[in-house]
């Protein structure tokens, strides 16, 4: 069984800056992290392997240094890893990166199941997995949260689907976004690290199945942002000492001083 994971770098932080020409997000080298939702996929992945044979390829998009969520993936256990970066895919919205995803896939090869976590921290849509999956035309389900068992043509598993649990036959292949805190993860191998000395894969555009730069960044995405900022950090507080009727007084004053009421 081949298992392909979809992974991304994020902020390793709230105090994210943004460009405010742009309306990007700047993504510098230092301060990133594996988006915390993935590592429940990358597990489900690992597992899918460990109990069918197979292997995991670990799958991203961002700028060069995304790579190194990638290699902890690999350190994870993943057997090796592919990493989407070139200038032309900058900036894109959902739907341009589920279609460049879908177009590293296809560039990969064949697959069994693709694991994808529930969104990410930074974008917070939770749309790239179902749209990567539209793109190449494979049932899928979200929110799930176990996987029961797969054979030669399918994967069982459950989801949650507001007030109950689902359990689903999936034919493959398929794709399947894992609900947060599904499973313990388990932590990257210091032994991995140092043995594995591969590079992921690098993949530009003129890698891809469809090279036309109109459909992936900013010339492929039909929703684009018009102004991005971070929001006023207020630090300042008042401190109010008296007795019940006296800071009673003192709230509803302030209250209607800023007007509240």
């Amino acid at each position: 069984m081949h298992v392909i994971v979809c992974v991304k770098q994020v902020p390793g932080s709230n105090n994210v800056k943004v460009d405010e020409k742009t309306g990007l997000l700047q993504r510098s080298k230092e301060g990133n992290k594996l988006n915390p939702n993935d590592l429940f996929a990358i597990e489900t992945a690992l597992r899918l392997k460990e109990k069918n044979g197979g292997s995991v390829t670990a799958l991203t998009m961002g700028p060069p240094q995304a790579a190194e969520s990638v290699k902890e993936a690999i350190a994870m256990g993943c057997d090796n890893g592919y990493i989407l970066s070139d200038r032309a895919f900058g900036g894109a919205d959902v739907l341009a990166t589920s279609y460049t995803l879908s177009q590293g896939v296809r560039k990969i090869g064949h697959f069994d199941v693709i694991v994808c976590g529930k969104q990410t921290t930074d974008g917070d849509t939770a749309q790239v997995g179902a749209e990567l999956a539209e793109h190449l035309s494979i049932p899928h389900l979200a929110n799930v949260c176990a996987v029961d068992g797969a054979d030669a043509s399918s994967l069982t598993v459950k989801a949650f689907q507001e007030n109950l649990v689902i359990e689903e036959r999936m034919a493959l292949p398929c794709l399947i976004c894992m609900d947060s805190d599904t499973n313990t993860p388990r932590l990257p191998s210091y032994k991995r690290m140092r043995e594995n000395t591969a590079e992921p894969v690098v993949l530009t555009l003129s890698d891809l199945p469809d090279k036309d730069p109109r459909h992936y960044g900013l010339k492929g995405s039909p929703t684009q942002v018009q102004k991005i900022f971070p929001p006023d950090k207020n630090t300042g507080r008042k401190l109010f000492k008296g007795t019940d009727s006296e800071l009673t007084g003192e709230l509803a004053g302030l209250l209607i001083e800023k007007k509240f009421i």
